[in-house]
């Protein structure tokens, strides 16, 4: 019986199983309770008496009101469900496709807007669509969109990860197996911003190195996350050190009326989960998830993710405390740690083949990570229009690894290479938002990042001088600033205006940055937007710290690098064809300018940064490089409706850039085109709420620029030698891949079982990762991604 066949046996197995031994089969139940809040979307006030109607085709069922806290409580079916909220003066609002089980209360957190014309009934029709471009943030009108837990788990391929998730979207370019970095409109990945919780956050991701933005696998746990937001492009004046996009994440509040529980094993780990309220006056509530590594437990079962006989370990914690101190006033305490070690050992590597992270038969490569994040937050209402919030935060980072060569005879062991980067980070963001009228609201804030760190990374020469690339300690600060305005001129016709300031310590580099969009809606389907913004960001901590050797000693030749600079132009037209199916269209220019490049005639340039593991050890750096990007992206999104959804999404575009040497070409991650299609059906089976459900993914991404192997240089020198002055000129085939996901949920008395097989790359679809030099035999060898991956999952919420 071969792999696919076992795991559609076991997943069958345990669909077919109704008396399982973690929960006796019982009639499910016909009720369950949801949960929420609703304020203010300018003024973050709580709304009291609030109208919340469930829906059904149409059909009021049951509905509640918000007490003067804006909070509410009422009981539905198990199952998907609809629900309408209506407030006299406010626009209704109406949202679809939430997912109701008897293992888990469903709270929901909903902004209303105020309408600029007082009725006793506003007309106004929020469908599905606007639902879910309506981000938290009311300030962002393009190239954003809010996603929550359920697309996390929904989609094929996704894995329960938030970045593999938003590789689905348009301008986003996945083709990479190897890490799940997020490439948005040609730009390196470095050029993301992540923010948790209003903390900008390292790396979240196991085995992500110092700079980057991405790993193989994510440690912000899918079960914990609230509607969050992820922007692609001219993103508000709030946000800034980014050029590419942003991940702002939020985390929810834990159940603070009963407790619950939730076991889970998949890909991403054994994970154990609760939450319910602290103390009888159930002000507080708790949040917490812990998951440990599985991937050895798929290694015994014969299952190859990459990594050859090298076995990954990781484990992470998420949390999230909430206490209402009074009416006005919240405290919250949430946080994430990991750890993550892998050791690719050259005596148990197969030299007979090229794995994604098969490892190297001539060396053993050891390394170990470690990442917290942890803020406390503290939110007040000073008046019905007025509300701030203070955050203060640490975040910290571990970055280990050791490399030893093996002889190509024998067994003798020389240690040849070592890095260690170690970062702390202490953090404070204040904001406040006031809200002018219903026309007009205005939000500020400040931040500060200060930065220790400590970063050693050198080639080991036995018998003779290390050669040191970096060996410095110290710290730093990056102050931020923000003010934006948002007036509405009428109920169809909006704008949004702001600044962004930033200064950075290391080279005293200052950036003013003006944001500015427009939103105009012809009718309750069809809106047209343009936005443009300024933005900046700070070089990655390695290559400011790059050490040159002269004859009087050490200098710092990129210390006084300033910041990349890039301006935004972005025009979009949205158009709700009906209630829940949804046209995008977006097309963009950006240009980019003060990108680091070499002082001397080369092709190499900061922008082509994370496009490999591997730190650039290049110094002598000077802010002359430029480079542009555009395109065209189309979405067509059918939300789920009667048993199914589809997306389509794609992007077309170009990503270039000029060296020192004057010369222009592709960027690293010019990959041309991307097209995702994705679809998913579900099936009632029975009376009793249980689900099957069967979800499609096929991703096609144009092959990669790689640059030239000079092989007789290679042969030469005994290792890879690049002809660099042909960079990114080597076309690969493109990527295509296509992934099948079944699932099946069983509602019991009193608690959920969900179970599923997510089978990736189900075609094993040979995909080009890299090339790379074989020194022993002397050729060129090409290393291809991910094989076929079954990846089974099961759920339990009580």
């Amino acid at each position: 019986m071969n792999k696919i066949s076992i795991y559609i046996f076991f997943l069958i197995a345990i669909c077919t199983n109704t008396n399982v031994s973690i929960a006796q089969d019982a009639p499910a139940p016909t009720m369950q309770n949801v949960t929420g809040n609703v304020y203010d979307e300018a003024s973050r006030t709580p709304l009291s008496g609030v109208v919340i109607l469930q829906l059904n085709t149409g059909v009021t069922l049951n509905g509640g009101v918000t007490d003067s806290a804006g909070h509410f409580k009422i009981a539905v079916p198990i199952g998907r469900q609809t629900f309408k909220l209506t407030y006299m003066g406010y626009e209704s609002r109406v949202i679809n496709d939430v997912i109701v089980t008897a293992g888990k209360e469903v709270n929901l957190n909903i902004a209303m807007q105020e309408a600029l014309h007082k009725l006793n009934e506003v007309t106004v029709v929020y469908n599905k669509a606007k639902d879910k471009t309506r981000t938290n943030n009311d300030m962002a009108q393009v190239s954003a969109r809010s996603f929550n837990v359920e697309e996390t788990k929904k989609y094929a391929g996704a894995l329960g990860d938030p970045s593999r998730m938003a590789a689905n979207f348009a301008g986003v370019a996945s083709g990479n197996d190897a890490t799940n970095d997020i490439v948005v409109r040609g730009n390196s990945p470095s050029g993301m911003l992540w923010q948790l919780g209003g903390l900008n956050i390292p790396n979240p991701n196991h085995y992500g190195s110092l700079g980057s933005t991405g790993g193989p696998v994510s440690m912000i746990n899918n079960n914990n996350i609230d509607k969050s937001d992820f922007i692609t492009s001219a993103f508000p004046a709030q946000y800034g050190n980014a050029v590419a996009g942003v991940f702002d994440i939020k985390l929810r509040d834990g159940n603070k009326d009963k407790k619950e529980f939730m076991a889970q094993v998949g890909f991403n780990g054994f994970e154990l989960g609760a939450e319910g309220p602290l103390g009888k006056k159930k002000n507080t509530s708790y949040l917490i998830n812990y998951r440990y590594s599985t991937l050895g437990l798929f290694q015994t079962l014969g299952i190859n993710f990459g990594t050859g006989s090298a076995t990954p370990f990781y484990q992470d914690l998420n949390y999230k405390i909430t206490t209402q101190v009074s009416k006005t006033a919240k405290v919250s305490l949430f946080g994430i740690a990991g750890l993550s070690s892998i050791d690719f050992l050259g005596k148990d590597v197969d030299s007979t083949k090229t794995e994604l992270y098969g490892g190297d038969p001539y060396a053993n490569q050891m390394s170990r990570y470690a990442t917290t994040i942890t803020g406390l937050s503290y939110e007040q209402r000073l008046s019905s229009k007025t509300f701030t919030r203070l955050t203060l935060g640490y975040s910290s980072t571990y970055e280990k690894y050791n490399e030893d060569s093996l002889s190509y005879i024998g067994n003798s062991v020389t240690p040849t290479y070592y890095h260690k980067f170690t970062t702390g980070k202490m953090s404070a963001i204040w904001m406040i938002a006031h809200k002018l009228s219903a026309k007009d609201n205005v939000e500020a804030g400040i931040t500060y990042d200060h930065t220790n760190f400590f970063l050693n990374d050198k080639q080991l020469h036995p018998g003779s001088p290390d050669e040191v690339y970096v060996d410095n300690k110290g710290n730093y600060g990056l102050a931020q600033a923000y003010a934006q305005w948002k007036h509405r001129f009428t109920n169809n016709f909006a704008a949004v205006g702001g600044m962004h300031f930033q200064y950075l310590t290391i080279s005293n580099s200052i950036a003013a940055e003006p944001r500015l969009s427009f939103r105009y809606a012809f009718n309750s389907k069809q809106a047209l937007s343009a936005s443009y913004g300024l933005h900046h960001q700070a070089q990655n901590l390695y290559t400011y710290y790059a050490q040159t050797e002269t004859a009087t000693g050490i200098t710092y030749t990129n210390k006084d690098l300033g910041f990349t600079r890039s301006n935004h132009f972005v025009l979009t037209y949205d158009w709700n064809i009906t209630q829940n199916l949804r046209l995008k269209a977006e097309t963009y220019y950006q240009a980019l300018a003060n990108i680091p490049v070499e002082r001397t005639s080369s092709a190499y340039s900061e922008v082509n940064s994370g496009a490999n593991f591997n730190n650039s050890f290049a110094d002598s750096l000077a802010n002359k490089g430029t480079g542009r990007n555009y395109g065209a992206e189309i979405t067509l999104e059918r939300f789920f409706n009667k048993g199914y959804y589809f997306l389509f999404t794609t992007s077309l575009f170009q990503s270039y850039y000029k060296g020192s040497d004057g010369v222009e070409r592709n960027t690293a991650f010019n990959t041309n085109y991307v097209f995702n299609a994705l679809a998913g059906k579900e099936f009632k089976l029975g009376t009793k709420g249980s689900v099957l459900a069967l979800n499609l993914k096929l991703t096609t991404v144009g092959g990669r620029y790689l640059t030239p192997i000079d092989l007789d240089q290679s042969r030469i020198e005994g290792k890879a030698v690049y002809k660099v002055e042909q960079a990114f000129s080597e076309k690969q085939s493109p990527y295509l891949r296509a992934d099948v996901k079944i699932a099946y949920r069983k509602e019991y008395k009193k608690s959920t079982l969900e179970v599923a097989l997510d089978m990736q790359n189900i075609t094993n679809n040979q995909n080009v990762f890299t090339k790379g030099y074989d020194a022993k035999a002397g050729k060129i060898v090409t290393v291809y991604q991910q094989s076929f991956f079954p990846i089974p999952m099961i759920r339990y919420t009580f």
